[in-house]
């Protein structure tokens, strides 16, 4: 068993921590706090709860992802990823059940990564990824159509199908006043500079470091309060964001509904963890840094385990505020954990504005997010890559967006393995070896790749009953660069019917792995050293001349022994 080591990242950033590394931390961490206030609302009405869900998960989430993170820079909170499986959760199980798969998902996250299987999130195939993200991303966007076209719709399916069908069936309640905010706080989160030149006065500079969503959500606000349109708000429809942090308390457990949970536990640890290592990587090459993937994953668990207990839902690194906090300067986790103080003091000084956000506004600010989060480069870039590589990205796409981001995963995992299996096998070449005549009665064979359970045909295709066999097989083996059991059974069967017939198998230079695997289970041993040769040369002497007088010789080991 691996030793656990826990060990944030913070402990060794406060080691030499200073004033100007405080107040850089500080400017970082106000800003991502500002950029993620209206982000975590809307993700948090997004995934089926309420908006002060995503607050608190930012805040308590946020917090403990960066205090106990193997990242520098990572920024913590609800994500877009998570929506559509959120959501679909939540309509199916009920909000309590959301939160006890939360924290369960939790303690799987702190296992893996005491475990040490931070880097076996590497294996997840990049068209698999890509897949499920352009899924998410449209899912995402077509959620937002009822808020920022204003209609009435008493609530949305969890299906893509059904809300196709909703969203039809409502058109004709369609509202001007939500699509004139809507397109308003779109084109400003859009359009609003991020990068003033060095030259622009030095207001433009000025307002250029204030983000575009908290610019959209201000004047949204104003202009809904100020006119008194006639649209859905936080207020109406939740009823405003209470001005303090809830009191910790178990959720309810129902046990006849928990026990089939495990589903929706496993998809979002594998979800938070994919996500939460997949922005640690984007921070490090932005910053030339090295997370921790281990530590992180433990992190994650901490937050996804104690978010709940107050209300919040699924927390994951997010690339877009991590972008954001390094781009501002951050130096160390302490940035994030600012960004998490911000953000409770926000709610607690400001929240009775809160009732006054146009849902409108919050809807365009995510389909900026959706369209930011799809890489749509990925479908025309398609024709440039195998069959394969389309079949699976396209495949995990079209059942995300249809069905569910867990059944899109299992399948676009399952196809990946399975297309990597028939490619590996249909490397694995068998080649015929040129010999003199004065080499009647012996067969050699040249054997590429690797002899596994999905190559192990090729090998059984040496001896066919209806031809004359071979008094010697040699099979020149130094280009076998492993095999498995199923290899091995293979090998031994070729062995057992050759000695049967009165014949004999040799291998040539078998490498280190197929020698370790022959000499452990004793096939070596039952073979003969006199089997087994260094080169080829070697092996057509020792077939001319024969079994050896001395040579210690087994029987072959029996079938299903």
């Amino acid at each position: 068993m691996p030793t656990i080591r826990f060990r944030p990242r913070l402990y060794d950033s406060l080691r030499n921590y200073s004033r100007d590394d405080f107040f850089t931390d500080l400017a970082a961490g106000i800003t991502v706090g500002f950029v993620a206030l209206p982000l975590a609302m809307a993700f948090g009405i997004a995934s089926g709860v309420k908006p002060e869900q995503g607050l608190i998960t930012a805040i308590i989430g946020g917090f403990l992802i960066s205090a106990l993170g193997g990242s520098r820079v990572q920024i913590g909170g609800p994500a877009g990823a998570f929506v559509a499986l959120l959501y679909a959760i939540a309509e199916r199980y009920g909000i309590a059940n959301l939160l006890i798969a939360t924290s369960m998902a939790g303690v799987m996250l702190f296992a893996m990564g005491a475990l040490r299987l931070g880097q076996l999130i590497r294996f997840v195939p990049v068209a698999v990824v890509v897949g499920f993200t352009n899924g998410i991303a449209v899912i995402i966007a077509v959620q937002q159509i009822k808020d920022f076209l204003g209609l009435s719709i008493q609530k949305m399916p969890a299906n893509f199908v059904s809300q196709m069908g909703a969203l039809w069936d409502a058109a004709s309640t369609v509202n001007p006043a939500a699509i004139a905010v809507g397109v308003g706080s779109l084109a400003i989160v859009a359009l609003w500079p991020k990068a003033p030149r060095r030259d622009a006065h030095w207001a433009v500079r000025a307002l250029a470091r204030v983000p575009g969503t908290i610019v959209a959500l201000a004047l949204g606000t104003v202009i809904v309060s100020a006119l008194g349109l006639s649209i859905e708000t936080i207020g109406t429809r939740f009823g405003g964001i209470p001005d303090s942090l809830p009191r910790p308390g178990l959720p309810s457990f129902d046990w006849s509904t928990a026990q089939n949970l495990v589903g929706p536990t496993i998809s979002i640890a594998l979800l938070s963890a994919i996500e939460s290592l997949l922005c640690a990587r984007v921070a490090d090459n932005m910053t030339g840094d090295r997370h921790d993937p281990n530590q992180e994953l433990m992190a994650q668990g901490t937050a996804n385990f104690i978010a709940p207990f107050f209300g919040g839902i699924a927390a994951t690194g997010t690339i877009a505020r991590t972008v954001t906090n390094v781009r501002t300067g951050a130096r160390t986790p302490v940035a994030g954990m600012i960004h998490a103080l911000t953000l409770l003091l926000i709610m607690l000084l400001f929240a009775p504005l809160a009732a006054n956000v146009p849902l409108a506004t919050l809807a365009a600010i995510l389909l900026h997010v959706a369209y930011n989060m799809g890489d749509w480069r990925a479908f025309p870039r398609l024709r440039q890559y195998s069959l394969n590589y389309r079949s699976i990205m396209l495949t995990t796409f079209a059942l995300t967006v249809i069905f569910d981001l867990t059944v899109a995963v299992e399948v676009g995992l399952v196809m990946s393995s399975l297309l990597f299996i028939y490619r590996i096998s249909s490397l694995t070449r068998l080649e015929p070896i040129t010999l003199s005549q004065s080499d009647a009665g012996i067969a050699a064979y040249q054997l590429y790749g690797s002899l596994f359970f999905g190559s192990v045909g090729k090998l059984e295709s040496l001896l066919n009953p209806k031809d004359p066999q071979p008094r010697v097989l040699i099979l020149e083996m130094h280009k076998v660069i492993n095999f498995d059991t199923t290899g091995l059974e293979a090998l031994e069967a070729l062995h057992r019917d050759l000695f049967r017939a009165g014949g004999r198998l040799i291998l040539v230079a078998p490498n280190e792995q197929p020698r370790s695997l022959m000499q452990r289970t004793g096939f070596l041993a039952r073979l003969g050293a006199h089997n087994v040769h260094g080169d080829l040369t070697e092996a057509l002497d020792s077939a001319h001349r024969g079994v050896p007088s001395d040579a210690k010789v087994a029987p072959p080991k029996p079938p299903g022994h």
